[in-house]
């Protein structure tokens, strides 16, 4: 599959999830992390449906890969604190949430610019 089909599946899944229709919606993530399985937006959109679904142990699992592309990715480490606070380890949770405090630091150091319109 190319990029631009793993990317349509992977908005086509969100379109499912968002219209009730989960077993779609992971159907077609697991099709788009199988065919690229170095996409970590489908990585990551198949935390966040496991995630929302309370599915945690397969959150978790979607959510390490999507973290072993993109360590420094703001929304795959927010990701992994949500899913290590619902699943009761609190070191961790603290870990990932500070990992996406620096991340955001980070950003606003790259970008100084961004902040002065929410100000």
């Amino acid at each position: 599959m190319t990029e631009d089909e793993i990317q349509h599946l992977i908005e086509d899944a969100t379109f499912d999830y968002t219209m009730g229709d989960n077993d779609a919606a992971l159907a077609k993530l697991a099709r788009a992390t199988t065919a690229a399985p170095g996409s970590f937006p489908a990585w990551h959109a198949l935390a966040e449906v496991n995630f929302n679904l309370r599915r945690f142990d397969e959150a978790l699992v979607a959510a390490e890969a999507a973290h072993k592309l993109q360590p420094g990715d703001l929304f795959i480490n927010t990701t992994l604190s949500r899913i290590w606070m619902e699943k009761g380890d609190k070191p961790k949770a603290e870990h990932f949430g500070a990992q996406a405090k620096i991340q955001s630091w980070k950003d606003q150091i790259k970008n100084p610019d961004a902040m002065k319109g929410g100000l």
